[in-house]
């Protein structure tokens, strides 16, 4: 299975969308967004803002090996 590097994020405060690069090794705990400078964090069970907020879920995620 290939993995997703590129997600759209989508501010749950005002809706701006970006397409970011995510981290292979990591998750995401924090996500300025550019457009209302909200700080996005993950919701409950999710275990990094893309997975909460974007398009595609995180790498570690994506491989089953996320030990968030």
């Amino acid at each position: 299975m290939k993995v997703l590097l590129r997600s759209k994020i989508t501010c749950s405060e005002c809706g701006h969308q970006k397409e970011e690069e995510m981290p292979t090794n990591a998750c995401q705990f924090f996500y300025y967004c550019e457009s209302c400078g909200m700080l996005l964090r993950p919701k409950a069970g999710d275990c990094c803002v893309f997975c909460s907020y974007g398009s595609v879920p995180c790498p570690p995620v994506q491989q089953g090996s996320c030990a968030c």
